[in-house]
This record gives C-alpha cells, structure tokens and sequence, in this order.
C-alpha cells in the first residue's frame, strides 16, 4: 500500500429541484409545475446585479421555511433554468411545501 496522504469530507445531503424562473413579474409566485417536475416561479424582480437570483433564494427559503443559507443556486445564475440544492432536507418535503405554497395553477 502507498504512503499517500488523503482526506474525506462529509457529503452535504438534501434535496434538488430545477426551478424556471420568469422575471419582472407583478408578483413572486409558483406560477407552475411542468411535466418534467420543474418548477414555474415568477419574480418580481428584474434580473440585473443578481436581484432575481437574490429574491429566489429568499422566496424558495420562505416556502420551504429553512435558511437562505440552507439554499444554493448549483446551476443558471444568469439563466431562466436553474438547478437549486436544499441542503438538510428531503425531496417529500420539498414537494409536500411547493405543492402548498402552489395553490391552482
């Protein structure tokens, strides 16, 4: 066996969902859930300097009540597709508040 050195690292765990965000909206909302399970938000913020990646990160904290802390953009900040990590949650639980928060589409 080798003398190489190694580290291992704790595996953040959660939940991942893609979001497809409409920016300058009226209002913040779930607007939708596409066939594929991605989300429709509607942002009320336009997306300049990060304001509507700010105002999503906010607004999915608020539904999902956890920590903005909690949530991370993996993928799309400067596009309408974005792949967002929960961490410290399960997908059930992620689906079970959307789907409340979502109301009729």
């Amino acid at each position: 066996m080798s003398d190489r050195k190694f580290q291992m690292h704790d595996q953040k765990t959660g939940a991942a969902i893609t979001i497809r965000v409409t920016p300058r909206a009226g209002r913040t909302a779930i607007s939708g859930v596409l066939e594929d399970g991605t989300v429709k938000v509607r942002l009320a913020a336009a997306p300049v300097d990060g304001n509507a990646n700010i105002e999503l990160v906010k607004f999915l904290a608020e539904i999902l009540e956890v920590s903005e802390e909690q949530i991370e953009i993996v993928s799309g900040k400067t596009g309408r597709n974005k792949l967002i990590a929960i961490v410290g949650v399960d997908t059930q639980m992620v689906q079970a508040r959307i789907l409340a928060k979502a109301g009729k589409f």
